[in-house]
C-alpha cells in the first residue's frame, strides 16, 4: 500500500484505500435500503436499531457508533447503539429506545455508520410514519435538495466553503435554517477525519479539494431557528431549541480527477 500524503490535515486514500471504503459505503447503503420497510408505527426506535445491527453483522461488518466516544465530552460511557435515529425535533445523535414508538405524522433520520474490513461508511435518510403533514413532506424535499446542491460544488480546486454556500443561499430564502454547531467531515480510514464540511460558509473558504479526498456532507436543516439544544440526560441527543421540526440527508462523497463519485448511493450490496 502506498502511503498516504495530506492536505492541511486531510487524508487523501490511496486507491486501495478507497476501493475498500467504497465496499463499506455500499453495506451502510444496503442498510438504509433495508430498513425502510420496517418503519411503521408501532415500532420503537431500539427495534430498528437492532434490525439494522444484526443486518450488518451477518453481512460482515459492525457499527462504527457503538462504544464510540465522541470528542471525549460527549455521552460519558460511550456511544450504546448501533445508529442515531432522530424523530421531529431532534436533529441528530437520537438514542434509539425501547420507550420510543413510532406513531403516524413521525418524520425521523436514520444515520448508519458502519466498519466492513477496517473501512468506514456514513450515511442517513429520512423515514416517514403513516400520512405526515405537508410542512413536513416540504422540509424533507428542501433538505434532499439541500444535500444535492452540496454534493455539486464537489470537484478539484474548488473549496469546501462553496458547498455550505450553496446549500444555505438555497435553504435561507426558502425561510429554513440551516444548523450550524453540526458540521460534515472527513471519513472513511477514521470515523471523523479533517476536514470539518460546514453546511453554511462563505464562498471560497475552507480548504481546497483535490482527488482521493472522502467526507461526508450532511445538512440539518430545520423549519424554525438554526440554534441547538444538547440533551443534558444523555450527552448526545440534540434537538432543536425551538421545538421545531428538523430533517437530514447525508452522503459520502469521493473527489475524483473529475468530480466526485457518491459511495453512498443506493445499491445492491454482494
Amino acid at each position: 500500500m502506498s502511503k498516504n500524503w495530506n492536505f492541511k490535515g486531510i487524508i487523501i486514500k490511496t486507491p486501495a484505500q478507497i476501493e475498500g471504503i467504497r465496499k463499506a459505503c455500499a453495506l451502510n447503503a444496503a442498510v438504509l435500503d433495508m430498513i425502510g420497510e420496517y418503519v411503521k408505527a408501532g415500532v420503537s426506535t431500539e427495534e430498528l436499531d437492532y434490525i439494522a445491527n444484526n443486518f450488518v453483522i451477518k453481512n460482515g461488518g459492525k457499527s462504527a457508533c457503538i462504544d464510540y466516544r465522541g470528542n471525549n465530552t460527549w455521552g460519558a460511557g460511550g456511544y450504546s447503539k448501533f445508529a442515531c435515529i432522530s424523530l421531529n425535533d431532534t436533529i441528530c445523535h437520537g438514542i434509539p429506545s425501547k420507550n420510543a414508538f413510532l406513531k403516524d405524522g413521525d418524520i425521523l433520520n436514520f444515520d448508519a455508520s458502519t466498519i466492513l474490513d477496517g473501512y468506514i461508511g456514513d450515511s442517513s435518510r429520512m423515514y416517514t410514519v403513516g400520512k405526515i403533514p405537508e410542512k413536513s413532506q416540504k422540509l424533507i424535499d428542501v433538505t434532499k435538495t439541500c444535500l444535492d446542491i452540496g454534493i455539486a460544488e464537489v470537484k478539484p480546486g474548488a473549496r469546501f466553503g462553496n458547498i455550505g454556500y450553496a446549500i444555505n443561499s438555497y435553504a435561507d430564502p426558502l425561510g429554513y435554517s440551516v444548523v450550524r454547531d453540526y458540521t460534515g467531515h472527513g471519513v472513511g480510514i477514521f470515523f471523523h477525519e479533517e476536514p470539518a464540511v460546514y453546511h453554511r460558509a462563505p464562498w471560497g473558504s475552507g480548504a481546497t479539494m483535490a482527488p482521493g479526498m472522502i467526507f461526508t456532507i450532511e445538512p440539518m436543516i430545520n423549519i424554525g431557528g438554526y440554534k441547538t439544544r444538547l440533551d443534558p440526560s444523555d450527552g448526545w441527543t440534540v434537538r432543536t431549541s425551538d421545538g421545531s421540526l428538523s430533517a437530514q440527508f447525508e452522503h459520502t462523497i469521493l473527489v475524483t480527477d473529475t468530480g466526485y463519485e457518491i459511495l453512498t448511493a443506493t445499491e445492491k450490496f454482494v
